[in-house]
């Protein structure tokens, strides 16, 4: 049983597509259950997922509390009404300025009463793979279960002491890099002997052939000296995008001619777009908006930047290496775990005239950008066996 939220564009998402594609089906039957079957990525879901039926119950988390209340759900109202209220004086108790990882938590915490089992069916494995992580520890039955660390967990302002309990309530932790390991351990060492390291699986294959199912040249026009930046994520604090803008125009001092392409969708949308207002970015900084295939965009580009504040292992950076182009990353704490600095792409300071720098160096290092280049298409970024790390579990 595997356990995630919904289908929308980002990288957990794609983690989720890549491992559902890699495991044997002729071996393990799979069932995935979805608190809401949504988002541009539901068609991509293999056939030979078995994907359990929606529950009305569980469709109530993660959505507007006016549309809980629309459908009746007296009880999972309460229960998100509450979980508010308590994640605000947690927040306020603590001096916090804003924790989304407290009103996630707390939202969840408070309306679990109020949900069903998912199934009777006892699994060998369940996996948690997207929060909240509770429902799998006890809304499924499981001989063992697994749970998802996604992201650079010291960067989080949560409430460590209930967030244990759900952590210690899995057989296994599984983290997508050592760096993720690490960061994770700062606020639970206690739980190291749970921690399993198993990489997000892309497929080159895959990717290289979506690369080249639509033309995005009219999309991404540019006049030929002008050098095409992409960066992709959701539009949230973690990604940084609200400081392109600011970054761009530091590049076009230098004398850099460049257009800076961002595909992706979030609450931070507003922000960005002012930004690039205040920077007089409107004809160098451009919102693509969502995109359920984003590689014919990353094989467009001249550069793929990821200037996050902090990052598990961005899925994106492995995608654009695989599509062979040379990547810059910042310097948040788990970038030595995503490339090799100089080899397979860059890592730059995270501050916005360190970074402004040293992209505006590698547009004029064309014979660094070939080295990046000829090291990614040498690299090895197809991990499908990191599936054979799952099947493990169970044995």
């Amino acid at each position: 049983m595997i356990v995630a939220n919904n289908m929308e564009i980002g990288g957990a998402e794609r983690a989720l597509l890549g491992l559902l594609q890699a495991i044997d089906c002729s071996k393990y039957k799979v069932d995935l259950f979805l608190f809401r079957q949504e988002g541009p990525f539901m068609k991509f879901i293999p056939s030979k997922i078995h994907v359990l039926d929606e529950n009305n119950k569980y469709s109530d988390l993660a959505v507007p509390i006016g549309n809980v209340l629309k459908k009746g759900h007296i009880g999972m109202l309460v229960g998100r009404i509450l979980g508010k209220h308590k994640a605000k004086q947690f927040i306020k108790k603590n001096s916090l300025s804003v924790s989304n990882s407290v009103e996630i938590h707390y939202s969840y915490r408070y309306t679990k009463k109020y949900l069903p089992r998912i199934t009777e069916e006892v699994y060998d494995l369940a996996l948690g793979f997207t929060v909240p992580y509770y429902i799998v520890d006890e809304k499924v039955k499981a001989k063992k279960k697994a749970v998802w660390l996604h992201t650079d967990y010291s960067k989080l302002d949560g409430d460590t002491i209930e967030e244990r309990k759900v952590w210690s309530a899995y057989d296994y932790i599984v983290s997508i890099s050592e760096e993720v390991t690490k960061a994770f351990l700062t606020k639970f060492k206690d739980l190291k002997e749970k921690i399993v390291l198993i990489e997000n699986i892309v497929s080159k294959e895959l990717i290289q052939k979506q690369a080249n199912e639509i033309d995005v040249k009219d999309e991404m026009r540019s006049e030929s000296d002008f050098t095409k930046l992409l960066s992709i994520g959701r539009f949230t604090i973690a990604k940084n995008f609200d400081n392109i803008p600011d970054i761009c125009s530091r590049i076009i001092e230098k004398g850099q001619n460049v257009r800076w392409y961002i595909i992706g969708f979030g609450s931070d949308e507003e922000l960005i777009k002012n930004k690039i207002k205040e920077f007089g970015m409107e004809k160098n900084v451009i919102l693509l908006g969502k995109k359920e295939n984003p590689y014919p965009y990353i094989k467009e580009c001249d550069i793929y930047v990821q200037p996050s504040r902090f990052e598990g292992k961005a899925v994106t950076v492995r995608e654009a290496q695989i599509l062979q182009k040379p990547v810059v990353i910042t310097d948040f704490s788990t970038a030595k775990s995503q490339i090799t600095d100089g080899v397979d792409g860059v890592i730059v300071p995270l501050d916005n005239q360190g970074c402004a720098d040293a992209i505006s160096d590698l547009i004029l290092d064309i014979e660094k950008q070939k080295k990046l280049i000829d090291n990614c298409k040498n690299g090895n970024y197809d991990n499908l066996s990191e599936v054979n790390k799952i099947y493990n579990l169970i044995d």
